[in-house]
């Protein structure tokens, strides 16, 4: 029963590149990882593809005779592997006798994803996935995390992430990629939890400001908001490349969501168990995982006793009573919003005023 990830995600989100560091961390921990190239137009290859869907048809070539755009050559490629799946079968079985766990690198057009019957890959994947073939695989969603200094382009976004995870009916792991870079496009409006946790986003609305455009599409984008909050579907995890606790964490998740973490069981995986089942990291909550990535990678160095100071002051501020706190100076801007109906604390600040306390109740106790 073969097991793998398919790595999907907009254009320039940075599948190749979580690929080559995926595989090279797996193989680091014993695991044999095999790369399956699923984009025809990813010629500049950083690894060395198993299975290249280059073998079997060019996309160059297909522009050139059938006189298509990138777009149009990208699905009639995807189309022509859909219906030639013996050939891909054939590359993978090899490497199936011989355990290895798999990447699937596909294209970014959405085109492929959310076309009639769930697209052209999804042909695929349900024939991976099917009775003949067995394989266990989940969806690894990269979204760029950039996309979050932006309140727009993150409901886009999380509309993204919906469709495909509605479409492609795999286990779904969303994940804001380049997080190391996220503060060269300027400072995000709340704390990293709440673009994590997708909670609370009328708050998003009311910081697209009171530009014409926003003004006009307010109600629209109010709207967007409640179908992805009724849904209850989409979170994300920050992700960094360069950082090895987060390639960890990933790996773990992915591990749990196809099921491979319980593959020992059959004897087919000789790799100690704290690495399978994530236990070496069982400390790390979500909150550990979000609050790392906010002090590192979004505000830099975070003391705990200025914040809980900090926290002390502005308890009766827009920091408890008006949603995510913003303006504090932990990565956060602009005046404090207008306090909504209904309201839960949030921010860095709080917790770790909120952190103390329990700390200070412990110790009486």
């Amino acid at each position: 029963m073969p097991f793998g990830q398919v790595v999907i995600g907009p254009p320039g989100s940075g599948k190749t590149t979580y690929c080559r560091g995926m595989q090279q961390f797996m193989q680091a921990t014993g695991r044999k990882v095999a790369i399956v190239n699923l984009d025809p137009a990813n010629d500049m290859l950083p690894y060395e593809a198993a299975v290249d869907i280059a073998d079997l048809v060019c996309l160059e070539e297909v522009m050139a005779e059938l006189k298509l755009g990138p777009n149009g050559g990208m699905l009639y490629c995807m189309d022509y592997l859909a219906k030639n799946l013996d050939w891909l079968h054939e590359k993978l079985a090899p490497l199936e006798k011989d355990d290895y766990y798999f990447l699937f690198d596909c294209p970014g057009q959405v085109e492929l994803f959310t076309g009639p019957g769930g697209g052209s890959v999804r042909a695929v994947l349900d024939e991976l996935t099917g009775a003949q073939y067995h394989y266990r695989l989940v969806a690894v969603q990269l979204v760029d995390a950039h996309l979050c200094t932006d309140p727009a382009k993150y409901i886009s976004a999380l509309l993204l992430s919906l469709s495909t995870m509605l479409h492609l009916e795999l286990p779904h792991i969303n994940v804001l990629s380049k997080m190391d870079l996220v503060r060269q496009y300027g400072k995000l409006d709340f704390n990293l939890d709440f673009y994590t946790e997708v909670q609370d986003l009328g708050f998003l609305v009311h910081a697209m400001g009171s530009q014409p455009f926003s003004k006009k599409f307010r109600k629209l984008s109010q709207g967007l908001c409640e179908v992805v909050e009724e849904y209850g579907l989409v979170s994300f995890m920050p992700f960094a490349i360069q950082d090895k606790a987060s390639l960890q964490q990933l790996m773990v998740a992915a591990d749990k969501a196809n099921g491979y973490c319980f593959a020992t069981l059959r004897g087919h995986t000789p790799y100690p168990p704290e690495m399978l089942y994530g236990s070496a990291d069982a400390g790390l909550s979500d909150r550990d995982i979000w609050l790392g990535m906010q002090e590192k990678y979004v505000n830099g160095e975070v003391v705990e006793g200025a914040a809980a100071e900090a926290g002390a002051e502005t308890a009766t501020g827009a920091g408890v009573e008006g949603g995510p706190a913003r303006g504090s100076g932990h990565g956060v801007r602009g005046p404090p919003l207008p306090s909504p109906p209904a309201v839960r604390p949030t921010g860095a600040v709080m917790r770790f005023a909120v952190k103390e306390e329990e700390e200070e109740d412990g110790g009486k106790g």
